[in-house]
């Protein structure tokens, strides 16, 4: 019972740190569903801290009907004078009850980014999301993730 409750309040706190739209209710056999919406706007922010590349310079995110597209420019280290545009496509999606991101198509001026920095944000990016989206702690299972032009949700089963 002090576990569910303490669940159940962190669940709370949690959601009201993050600012995100939650519904908190209770499954019959004690578990709580939590379902979460983020705005393009905090999806942006994650994903803007998630890269830390301080020669980007504008960053734009826009949901789509089951992806994420991101477009921005970025300051050439050598020529501060001069950006290159970059884009990729984001996949939020659901692997063993964890939160998965994969970003596809990343390019700089129509060259592939490295496959390391790519690995790095995809694991940056599914780890905040994870936190801000409902995940309270390691007992909680994300069931599903869908991406709509409105927002990005995500339903998550925390355990007894």
């Amino acid at each position: 019972m002090k576990s569910i409750k303490l669940s159940l309040l962190a669940v709370a706190l949690l959601v009201l740190l993050s600012a995100c739209k939650a519904n908190v209710s209770r499954n019959d056999d004690g578990t709580l569903t939590v379902e979460t919406a983020i705005s393009q706007a905090q999806l942006q922010e994650v994903i803007s801290s998630s890269i830390a590349d301080p020669l980007i310079k504008e960053l734009n995110v826009s949901l789509q009907s089951g992806y994420v597209s991101v477009t921005g420019t970025r300051q050439r280290l050598n020529d501060a004078s001069k950006t290159d545009s970059m884009s990729f496509r984001l996949d939020l999606g659901v692997s063993n009850g964890d939160l998965t991101a994969t970003i596809s198509n990343a390019e700089i001026d129509g060259i592939a980014i490295e496959s390391n920095r790519v690995d790095n944000w995809n694991q940056t990016i599914a780890n905040r999301l994870a936190i801000i989206s409902g995940r309270t702690s390691r007992n909680a299972t994300l069931q599903s993730v869908s991406v709509t032009p409105e927002q990005v949700t995500m339903t998550w089963v925390t355990q007894k």
